[in-house]
């Protein structure tokens, strides 16, 4: 399996005399800032996040920016934000690039949220060839891909889920390490019933109280890697039964929700489902997927028209994926 790597990053900006910005009024909510934050400096930052991780961000996203990148400003000890920008272009540090990305993305998630998927993935895993393997591509703090691994425990049994697989993937390295932590808040699982608590989870102790943590078992079927979604190759070799990508592509323009779709294609078996969020259509971006029911695609070709993933080389702006939403 992939490990991670070096991402490449968007090349420096031309070194050009940019002329003076003209003073812009003052915005609702901006007088208390601790920096300038101009037009200019806002569609930067949507030009590179867009490059790097294929993020559009939308209008109403520039208070976010500005409160999330501030701190970036800060931490630097930098005094406005071209001077920020400048500088990871500039370094092209893997590291700050990284910080950057992580800054603009949000990751909402649940255990078995969006639970009409979880009965179709139960009902549909045990008819397939055996070992099992999902592949959840926006792993966030790791929510989705331990429910993904209950729901394979549930239909298989323990004997046949310990031969399956969950491939858990974002572009958010700060969010990953708490997934492989794999502990959380007894409030983010009060909503499950008794059976699942007392099956998936440990009850924390001591220093640990009001905590739970996922069960070894469980744990050891997820394994959780670094990608990018809008990488040209995800350097993945195997094929999937199943791929979550779930409130993820609603924040990519067409294009970008099409690139990837593609490149799932070759990574599925056939037959094998492609599960979206709930406010996310494919049916007008690609033809290889059919809508099956609520938010659930169907790969259409045949097993035998199955294409091998080709490697290419990586997307020119790639940064580090997506649980990612923004």
């Amino acid at each position: 399996m992939m490990a991670t790597r070096a991402q490449q990053r968007p090349q420096a900006a031309r070194s050009q005399a940019a002329p003076p910005e003209r003073a812009e009024p003052v915005r609702s909510g901006e007088q208390a800032r601790d920096f300038e934050f101009t037009s200019a400096d806002f569609a930067r930052i949507r030009d590179l996040i867009h490059r790097s991780a294929g993020i559009s961000l939308s209008d109403h996203k520039r208070d976010m920016a500005y409160s999330r990148l501030a701190r970036r400003l800060r931490a630097r000890g930098l005094e406005t934000f071209k001077q920020y920008l400048d500088l990871i272009e500039a370094e092209n540090d893997p590291a700050e690039w990284e910080a950057f990305t992580n800054a603009l993305t949000t990751n909402l998630t649940a255990f078995f949220r969006e639970a009409h998927h979880f009965p179709i993935l139960a009902e549909f895993v045990p008819r397939r060839a055996q070992p099992v393997s999902v592949w959840c591509s926006a792993a966030s703090t790791g929510e989705e891909p331990y429910s993904i691994a209950m729901t394979l425990i549930e239909a298989l049994g323990d004997s046949g889920a310990r031969q399956a697989t969950v491939l858990a993937t974002d572009i958010d390295t700060q969010v990953l390490a708490k997934a492989e932590a794999g502990m959380y808040q007894f409030d983010q699982v009060k909503h499950l019933s008794p059976e699942r608590l007392k099956r998936f989870f440990l009850k924390g102790t001591g220093a640990h109280a009001g905590m739970v943590k996922v069960r070894p078992e469980v744990r050891a079927m997820v394994r959780f890697e670094q990608l990018n979604l809008t990488d040209r190759d995800y350097q993945l070799r195997s094929q999937f039964d199943a791929i979550f990508c779930r409130n993820v592509m609603i924040y990519f323009d067409k294009p970008t929700q099409a690139q990837v779709l593609a490149r799932f294609e070759p990574l599925m078996k056939s037959g094998g489902l492609l599960f979206a969020g709930h406010s996310e259509n494919f049916t007008y971006v690609t033809q290889a997927f059919k809508l099956r029911g609520q938010t659930v695609y169907e790969l259409t070709r045949d097993a035998g028209t199955a294409r091998t993933p080709v490697r290419a080389t990586s997307h020119a702006g790639s940064a580090t994926t997506s649980g990612v939403t923004a």
